[in-house]
Order: structure tokens, then sequence, then C-alpha cells
């Protein structure tokens, strides 16, 4: 009864049209109201306690540095430094594509981000280049799900905090699988231009990979001071973000000279709008997984699962085919904040680890970004590409193959994500 008020209460709100958070803060009051014996100061408190965590203060600095890096015209020099690094190679500005995305998402943090910044710049440049407009959109769209594995990804800071799992532990854990998801793509890449007759964009020059180098040597160097940081115990990823931050702003302002005070006043309020509307998730989801925790339906639905088969195979499985599902429907942030107090019960009572699932939930929900109905990854750079939203789906669709097969094989071969977590903090 419990987890049929909640999840009809939410799911209503939601097709009413209302915003996710109020969907969420709406069905707990709602089943409080049914209810009873829960008073509605209590649901105050937990929404406040929700965002009461040090973890969380990551969120916005992350956010503010990856957007002070997009507006100092970085995303450009890294642009230049993939060209001269991959561009001679077939399918070049596809390759560059994927290299570009490897080097950004150490700023970015998410694939939405990624797209916005230096998808746009990408697109553009392989449309004038000749590439199919659906193939450039394609390449594009799988390679920002770079974004949301390699560190710092915010998907998986949300996660953290909702698991009170380790942030820089999931950070370790998210290098290998998008490693290897850069290489998967590259080797598409390779075989999509080889089909289609798409040679090199730029021949290979020593000279030019040097000069492309030094100019983008100092923002290049963000992701490794980021996770040397964490991985050496310099600070905390909360204490991270606020060095990106600083040394965004020493770029932006002090070497560069591309960021004026108008600039970064835009770029802080940007950055509070959209810290404003994740937090807002974060202390709804906190009142509905504290109901769903208290009345037992997380140990409720571990039974019904358990009942149903005890192969570990083949419940990981079930997660992954659900979790593609709800990301068709719901962003990755709120997804997490829902799911992580009903799934991860379930995956610690088969014997998986908190950090090994989470990666699995992060990528299972982000491919949701690629796919109709919700697939804001595809309607951002659909635009860019002046083609369709189906034609968008149709360029991805090729690209879909090594996602689902790095998923799996994360899923099923858990020592690519969990080889240097417990390497470096084990």
């Amino acid at each position: 009864m419990t987890a049929a008020i909640l999840l009809f209460g939410f799911f209503g709100l939601l097709a009413l049209g209302l915003p996710v958070a109020i969907a969420l803060a709406g069905a707990s009051i709602i089943f409080a109201l049914v209810d009873g014996s829960i008073p509605l100061l209590a649901i105050v408190h937990r929404m406040v306690g929700g965002v009461d965590s040090f973890p969380l203060l990551c969120v916005p600095f992350f956010i503010f540095a990856g957007m002070l890096m997009n507006s100092s015209g970085i995303t450009e020099r890294i642009y230049d430094f993939a060209v001269a690094a991959v561009g001679w190679m077939k399918g070049g500005l596809g390759q560059v594509n994927v290299v570009g995305s490897v080097v950004f998402a150490g700023m970015s943090g998410t694939a939405v981000g990624d797209a916005a910044g230096l998808g746009t710049i990408e697109v553009r440049a392989m449309r004038a280049h000749g590439y199919d407009p659906k193939f450039a959109v394609g390449i594009t769209a799988a390679s920002s799900m770079l974004g949301p594995l390699l560190p710092p990804s915010l998907p998986l800071v949300i996660y953290g905090v909702s698991a009170n799992a380790s942030i820089g532990q999931l950070f370790a854990a998210g290098i290998v699988p998008g490693l290897l998801l850069a290489s998967c793509l590259m080797v598409m890449v390779w075989w999509y231009a080889r089909r289609h007759g798409y040679g090199a964009d730029a021949k290979f020059r020593l000279y030019e990979l040097g000069r492309s180098l030094a100019r983008g040597i100092l923002p290049l160097l963000t992701p490794v001071l980021i996770i040397g940081g964490m991985r050496f115990g310099l600070f905390t990823p909360t204490e991270g973000a606020i060095c990106a931050v600083a040394y965004a702003l020493f770029l932006g302002v002090i070497v560069y000279r591309t960021l004026g005070f108008r600039a970064i006043c835009k770029v802080s309020f940007e950055t509070v709008e959209v810290t404003a509307t994740i937090l807002l998730i974060v202390a709804a989801s906190e009142i509905f997984g504290w109901l769903l925790t208290t009345t037992r339906v997380s140990e409720q639905v571990v039974g019904w699962v358990l009942a149903i088969t005890e192969q570990k195979w083949l419940i990981l499985l079930i997660a992954n085919v659900f979790l593609l599902l709800v990301g068709l429907a719901i962003e990755p942030l709120p997804a997490i904040l829902i799911l992580v107090p009903i799934m991860l019960p379930v995956m610690e009572s088969i014997g998986v680890d908190p950090i090994h699932f989470g990666l699995i939930m992060v990528l299972n929900l982000c491919i949701g970004l690629l796919t109709p109905p919700v697939g804001i990854v595809l309607f951002i750079l659909a635009r860019v590409g002046g083609i369709s939203f189906e034609e968008a789906a149709r360029g991805v669709m090729p690209f879909m193959v090594p996602l689902v097969g790095v998923l799996l094989l994360c899923t099923y071969v858990p020592e690519i994500v969990m080889y240097l977590p417990t390497k470096w903090y084990r």
C-alpha cells in the first residue's frame, strides 16, 4: 500500500506536467496525509537534512568550474589539440570528437555540458568538412557519454551522496570504463569511415601537435589536478572542486584574459540556477527515499526480486533493462535519487559492491539521454546539426552497439570497474 501511494502519486503528478521535484515532494506529502502518523514538520526537517551534506558542496563548484572553462574559450584550445593529435586518422574529425570529449569530460562532468560546449564546435566542423549530419550528431552524442563516466562526474557525485558511498572511489571507478568506451567509439568511427569513404582531415605534423599542446597544456592539466590531488590525498572531492574553480578563474582571468567581470557574473547566475534545481530535487527525493526506507518498502522489493530468482547474472540483467527503460522517461539525476533506496539493497543482497552498481546505474540512465522521448542531448545536437530529432535518433543508433557492449562488460566483469578503486583506496 505504501509503495502504491508513493509511486502512483509521483507518476500521477509527473503526468500532470509538474516538475520532478514537486512531484516527489507532493507524493510524499500525500502519503503523510493519508497515513496520518507522520507529522508534516518531519517532512520539512528531512528536506533540510537532505541538502545539509558536505559532499554536496562539490556540485555547485564543479558546475561553476565547467561553465568558467566553457566561457573562457578553452574548448577551442582542446579541439585544436585533438585535431593535431588524431585528425590524421581515418574518419579524422570523428576521432577528434571522441578524444576531445575525453579531455573535456574532466571539466564538464555531464553529458549535457559536453554536448552544449565542445559538441557544438564538433558538429559544425564535421558538417563543414562534408560529413553526414546524422553521423556527426550521432558520434557527438555518443562521445558525450564520457562526461558522466570520467571524473569529475556530477551523476556519480549525486549517487555517492544518495548511497553514502565514497565519491573518490566512484571517480576512480569511472576511469577505466570511460577510456574503454572511448576506445570502442574510436574503433566504431574507423569502421564507419572505412565503409563510407571518409578519410583523414589533417596531416600529422609534430610541430603542429607541439604548438597545440603548448596552447592547451594548462587546461589539459585540469583533470590531472583533480584526479591526482584526490589520489594522493591532497584534498577531498569537495576541496578538489574548489581548486578546479580557482584554477579555471586563474586561466580565464589572468592567463588568457578572456573572462571579464560581466562574464563571471553571468556564469555565476547560471550556476546558481542549475544548482538550485539540482538541490531542490535532492531535498524532495530525500523525503521520498526516507519514506521508502522507514516503511520497509526496500525490504519488500528485495523479497520480491529474490522470490523470482536468486541468479546474480539474471538479477543484473533485469536491473539493466529496468534502468534503461527508466532512462527513457526520467533524467539521470532524479532517477538516481529515486531508485537508489529501492535498488541498492537488492544489489547488496546478491553481493554487488555499491561502487560497482553506481557505475552501472549512471551509465544505464545516461544512455537514456540519447533516446526518445527525453533525449535531451539529441535535442541539443539536432538543433546544432540542423536536422530533425528523428534523424538524430537514427544517427546515434549505430553507436548504441559500443555503449551497450561496454555496459554489459562493466556489469559482468566487475574488475573493469573495481580495479582502480581497489588499488587506490583499499
